[in-house]
């Protein structure tokens, strides 16, 4: 069976698109899922993305990370899911789509994406960390040299360890340039390893800079490794609403797979 799949990345977050409107793709095959995302023997992909029908919104976004498992939210594979969708006609400039954190709004204009995030009610601030959920779960700690900060090792240490353990934690090592920028580097789970960019991290590290009390600012520029995001959000008596995260989300090129 051939399918036709895309390839999207957003600030270098790269996906691996599939219309599964018709429910053709063998979606519960972990091990194909992993091969494709396989960057030496596959496609190569942080993640793979099915759009899907929705019977309330524009459609539904599934999303796989590289190693096969559905999970939760990508918010630079829900930017770069709009972009998709426009260049399948399904939408114009605005939308509204399923993902497994609920319902998302977005608009799209010349390849830039504004996705509304899930509002955030928590945060946990601890002494060394800070903790919060913006659709998937998210450490984040500020440090003084991000550009020489040894990433994946401390951040496959911490993804692993309490009080994570087996489910794990995204990881985000943050660095305030001034009042309105952070930089920011990301472990991710299911990737295991460091991401050019992490939509769901980039969020969580601009809203934890507000807890912080690094910045009094609610929209934050983000320089990732990959590009730059941008972040903004109201401040509700602790309580962050009207969450967006706005950047690129650009198309690579299409191919087709030949599924057995």
């Amino acid at each position: 069976m051939k399918i036709q799949f895309y390839k999207y990345q957003g600030t270098g977050n790269d996906f691996v698109m599939i219309d599964n409107r018709e429910t053709i793709f063998p979606k519960n095959n972990t091990n194909l899922i992993n091969e494709i995302c396989d960057r030496r023997f596959g496609v190569g992909a942080d993640g793979l993305i099915l759009l899907e029908d929705s019977e309330t919104t524009d459609f539904k976004m599934v999303y796989f990370n590289a190693d096969g498992n559905e999970s939760s939210m990508c918010g630079n594979g829900g930017r770069c899911l709009v972009s998709f969708a426009k260049q399948l006609n399904i939408i114009d400039t605005k939308t509204t789509f399923d993902a497994i954190d609920g319902i998302h709004h977005a608009t799209i204009e010349n390849g830039i994406v504004s996705l509304q995030m899930i509002d955030i009610l928590n945060v946990d601030n601890f002494k060394s960390h800070l903790f919060l959920d913006t659709g998937s779960p998210h450490h984040v700690e500020f440090v003084s040299d991000v550009n020489n900060f040894d990433v994946t090792n401390m951040g496959r240490k911490i993804r692993n360890g309490a009080p994570y353990f087996e489910i794990g934690s995204n990881v985000n090592f943050a660095e305030l340039v001034n009042s309105d920028t952070i930089k920011v580097r990301t472990y991710e789970r299911g990737v295991e390893d460091e991401t050019l960019s992490c939509g769901t991290g980039v969020t969580a590290v601009a809203i934890a800079s507000h807890v912080a009390k690094k910045t009094t600012n609610t929209t934050i520029n983000i320089e990732t490794l990959g590009g730059n995001l941008s972040v903004s959000f109201e401040n509700k008596n602790g309580h962050f609403e009207n969450v967006f995260l706005t950047g690129p989300a650009t198309y690579v090129f299409e191919g087709t797979l030949d599924i057995k």
